[in-house]
């Protein structure tokens, strides 16, 4: 079945040594890194619709406009969310939170594009 706007998943996450900004090269500070933001925001996307897409299809990343708001400390958990918004031919535009115990600590909008593996991989260079 096809993906269907509103569709939704969220994924958590622990904050560790390893998601910080001082381990993925982001930053000087051991707070939850903005690239682990992303990550945490995509695979939410890709849980929406992981159900949708045909048994050689995938989504890869074309565009992120992500807002980081809030510094989270190690040991905290966070909640990432997408939902689908709306769906431009192969294009899925999702709207994606983070929020934590305290509140709102990123928000945005991914677009991800539907391509078949193969050649999508044939085409890398």
């Amino acid at each position: 079945m096809p993906a269907q706007p509103g569709a939704t998943a969220a994924v958590d996450l622990v904050v560790t040594d390893d998601d910080t900004a001082v381990a993925l090269g982001s930053g000087d500070v051991s707070v939850l890194g903005t690239p682990r933001i992303l990550a945490l925001a995509e695979e939410a996307c890709c849980r929406a619709i992981v159900e949708s897409l045909g048994a050689d299809e995938t989504t890869v990343g074309m565009r992120a406009q992500l807002d980081h708001l809030a510094p989270v400390k190690v040991g905290s958990k966070v909640f990432a969310e997408a939902t689908l918004e709306k769906i431009e031919g192969r294009r899925l535009v999702f709207t994606v939170s983070v929020t934590d115990e305290c509140g709102l600590v990123a928000a945005g909008r991914l677009t991800r594009v539907v391509v078949r593996r193969a050649e999508f991989l044939d085409k890398a260079r």
